[in-house]
């Protein structure tokens, strides 16, 4: 049989994460720096146990296993409004499959073949799979340490018909690099995009795990009317449940909900209600303080095991190993020394035990062929210290391969700079 595929699919391409995670789980001896999930042993199973009893043991059970509602369910919408820190109309709330249905939903309902998106540099490669089926022209705008380049922002938002639909950002803790906008850069951020008239959609996945101060208020609490705000439970709770939501005018709302419709018709009723039941008495609170007080000791353990390993004996700025330490989140960014690349360094990695994601995975149009992203919170504080000297082993031997060995490899050990 001949099938052919739609034009979209032509560039679509597999994600290097999902990839390696497969040779991670064909090969149990590597430890894995490279995923973005929440630790599995943050999963409250007696707590989702209790949840789901409570519910099966109620006289409308049966509707637990219903169809329900495209938007989700009232008592689910309603707790989403709550927990907010500004002020929700629970019809304002989409519960979602994942956060990452909401992006889909969001380029399903605002992007045509061809207009144009702006999105962070780097950014979340989810985000441009999610996109990339609409078939969009893609524009990356330029960050610093504290987030957007807003001449450059200016500069790529276009006019008139030719205005970018929205501009996407995860101004919290970012996936990959865990930069977090400052309360001045979200102010002037807003400003901007009001002037443009460029809507924002604003995704939070990490904002709940903070380690040294909270973050600033959320750009949706800021701008509600030019904002789409995305959330999940899959970093607080458990990604197998699958659910997330979006925020957004009301008008919005319901253009997402159609698009929804056409998706899954809705978001599974069981699950719903199981989350809502969990989120009761405080609950939420309190685990995530748990998973915060966790993920600090194993951001902590990488910062020193990258500190002892690369910080002696190292190569002079700027040319050395450099690396950020993140507020929050699940990540530090890297960048490695002069001379070699991510994508040498790998396989050598992999070799030695050691996953990680090659930085170039999160650029729209290719970038910096040195960066990195670790992820600290899946492993344990020893496999962290065996998985580091393991990477910095690989790291000594691809700049040995690339120098025909006249160097050591070691690199410098500042850790302030990103």
């Amino acid at each position: 049989m001949n099938w052919k595929l739609a034009s979209r699919m032509q560039a679509a391409g597999p994600s290097i994460i999902r990839d390696l995670s497969k040779i991670v789980a064909q090969s149990p001896h590597i430890v894995s720096l490279a995923a973005g999930v929440p630790s599995p042993e943050t999963f409250p199973v007696s707590e989702f146990a209790s949840a789901c009893d409570r519910v099966l043991s109620r006289s409308d059970a049966r509707a637990s296993l219903q169809y329900s509602a495209t938007e989700g369910l009232p008592e689910l919408r309603q707790a989403v409004a709550d927990m907010l820190p500004w002020r929700v109309d629970p019809d304002q709330v989409l519960i979602t499959n994942g956060s990452q249905q909401g992006l889909d939903l969001v380029a399903r309902a605002l992007i045509d073949k061809d207009s144009r998106v702006l999105v962070e540099q780097p950014t979340y490669p989810g985000a441009l799979q999610a996109f990339a089926a609409s078939q969009p022209e893609v524009q990356e705008v330029r960050c610093a340490s504290d987030g957007i380049d807003l001449a450059d922002l200016a500069k790529r938002s276009g006019s008139a018909a030719g205005r970018a639909r929205f501009l996407y950002l995860l101004p919290t803790f970012q996936n990959p690099t865990g930069r977090t906008m400052s309360d001045p850069q979200r102010d002037a951020l807003v400003d901007a995009a009001g002037r443009l008239e460029l809507p924002l959609v604003e995704d939070n996945p990490y904002g709940d795990l903070w380690y040294d101060r909270p973050p600033p208020l959320p750009l949706a609490a800021r701008c509600p009317d030019n904002c789409i705000y995305l959330g999940t439970f899959s970093k607080v709770l458990a990604p197998g449940m699958r659910l997330g939501f979006a925020v957004a005018p009301k008008e919005i709302v319901a253009k997402l909900a159609l698009a929804k419709q056409g998706a899954d018709l809705q978001p599974p009723t069981f699950n719903q209600r199981v989350v809502a039941e969990v989120m009761g008495n405080g609950f939420l609170e309190r685990h995530v303080a748990t998973i915060r007080a966790r993920y600090r000791v194993q951001r902590d353990a990488m910062l020193a095991a990258l500190q002892r390993e690369f910080g002696e004996d190292g190569m002079a700025s700027p040319d050395g190993m450099q690396w950020n330490t993140p507020g929050g989140g699940m990540f530090i960014w890297a960048r490695l020394p002069a001379g070699v690349t991510s994508r040498a360094v790998l396989p050598l990695a992999l070799e030695r035990g050691v996953a990680f994601v090659p930085g170039e995975a999160f650029y729209a149009q290719g970038g910096d062929a040195r960066a990195v992203r670790l992820s600290f919170v899946t492993a344990s504080v020893p496999e962290i210290e065996r998985a580091i000297a393991a990477f910095a082993n690989a790291v000594r031997a691809a700049l040995a391969l690339s120098t025909g060995g006249s160097r050591s490899g070691h690199a410098s050990g500042d850790t302030t700079r990103a």
